[in-house]
């Protein structure tokens, strides 16, 4: 299994490789859009790291290749420019697990690829209970999430958010603590957390019942407050 390391800057390619080989992974390397579409289609690749700004397709445009595709689950980390949070935005909108932002520590962005792999390679665990709400059923043993019975496709870090909102139902939880319990960071970007909501959302549809706590956070199934659009 490998990494994919897709950006134009062989610097930034060369001092990433170097720090995830440390950590004992196996890394692929492209240089723009077109190889690293023709990467991706080998399933040895775990987990794709795409620069925002590299050669057509750029990073969100494959992001969305992905998602779309045949390995829609497969965990992107996407790599944006300081302080441009349109991308962000667009990237965490495309389905991306994660982002850093340049210029970054690269010892930064190899326990990020760590934490993402760390729950993509989530053992099944015939033990670990569905969870069901109404319509909507996890089963966390399969990575499978149902609604109305259906199967519904979500990245691993959406995954990992409705499987805690299940398994705390009517508890709030503010933003800084769904990144800590849900992302395993200490800090991060809060519009992480929303954009992840808002994508959850629209992928239950109707079935969906996360409440926006005004001023304290957001929780599954509470019914005294809340707002499916914030």
């Amino acid at each position: 299994m490998s990494i994919l390391i897709a950006d134009d800057d062989p610097v930034v390619r060369d001092v990433v490789r170097r720090y995830l080989e440390r950590d004992g992974l196996a890394v692929l390397e492209t240089a723009d859009g077109a190889t690293t579409l023709a990467a991706l289609a080998d399933d040895r690749v775990e987990l794709a790291v795409l620069d925002v700004m590299m050669p057509a397709p750029d990073g969100i445009e494959i992001c969305r290749a992905i998602r779309s595709g045949r390995r829609p689950r497969l965990p992107v980390i996407l790599l944006t420019a300081l302080g441009d949070e349109d991308d962000r935005v667009l990237g965490l909108e495309a389905g991306a697990d994660d982002y850093v932002t340049k210029p970054f520590s690269p010892r930064e962005l190899a326990l990020r690829v760590a934490s993402v792999l760390r729950r993509a390679r989530t053992e099944p665990e015939a033990a670990r209970p569905t969870l069901r709400d109404g319509a909507v059923e996890v089963r966390p043993a399969f990575r499978l999430a149902l609604v109305d019975g259906a199967p519904v496709e979500l990245t691993p870090r959406e995954f990992d958010l409705l499987t805690f909102l299940l398994a705390h139902p009517q508890q709030v939880f503010s933003r800084e603590q769904l990144l800590a319990q849900v992302w395993g960071w200490d800090f991060g970007d809060l519009s992480t957390v929303t954009v992840h909501i808002k994508r959850l959302r629209a992928k239950l549809g109707a079935r969906h019942r996360i409440a926006t706590v005004w001023g304290r956070g957001y929780a599954w199934g509470r019914t005294d407050t809340g707002d499916a659009d914030a």
